[in-house]
């Protein structure tokens, strides 16, 4: 995979990629399905100066308070992108899909067999291209996937080929519209690379 210089804007404002300044993302602690702690949190954040907020969505319940909590921000004029944190359940990812400006995934716990998670993850892409919602893949040592560490053992390979195998997912399920300057992969290739 060669790098290319790649920039684009979540929600239409937030640039993010080639030549652009870091942005300060940070986290609710509270409970997601707690809207006005959620909702106050959020507005004390942006006023602080946050670019990016994630709020925890384990769930599709979750998902309907994170599009409460959009509704209620929008309505008071606070445009600052919302990230759903997603973990253990990829359905969670695909609904929050319309809802978040930003989906975040782990690639070992997005689902527990390797073959339902590729599925999920090529839906997921198709729904972040159609609501114009970016994606994130987080990873850390905890969350490798057991697929990769028979392969590799549980070290800085494995999470190197864990976020390869995703980025390749996702270049494979990309087009020019929604990434400047790439090149979609073949079908073959991304499958013949993924394991999937």
């Amino acid at each position: 995979m060669v790098a290319r210089p790649v920039s684009f804007r979540i929600a239409g404002r937030v640039p993010i990629g080639a030549g652009q300044p870091v942005l300060v993302q940070t986290m609710c602690n509270t409970s997601t399905d707690d809207i006005a702690a959620s909702v106050t949190q959020c507005k004390a954040m942006a006023a602080a100066g946050a670019d990016l907020i994630r709020l925890t969505t384990q769930g599709l319940r979750q998902v309907e308070s994170l599009r409460e909590i959009k509704r209620q921000l929008r309505a008071e004029g606070i445009d600052t992108p919302l990230v759903a944190d997603i973990h253990f359940l990829a359905d969670a990812a695909l609904a929050a899909a319309s809802v978040a400006d930003k989906v975040r995934i782990n690639p070992g716990n997005f689902a527990k067999e390797h073959e339902v998670a590729c599925a999920k993850f090529r839906e997921l892409i198709a729904l972040c291209k159609q609501h114009g919602t970016a994606i994130r893949i987080g990873l850390n040592h905890g969350s490798l996937g057991e697929r990769i560490t028979q392969r590799y053992g549980a070290t800085p390979l494995a999470m190197k080929e864990a976020v390869m195998e995703w980025l390749r997912m996702c270049v494979a399920g990309t087009s020019s519209t929604w990434w400047s300057h790439s090149r979609q992969a073949t079908r073959s290739s991304w499958w013949r690379h993924t394991g999937c």
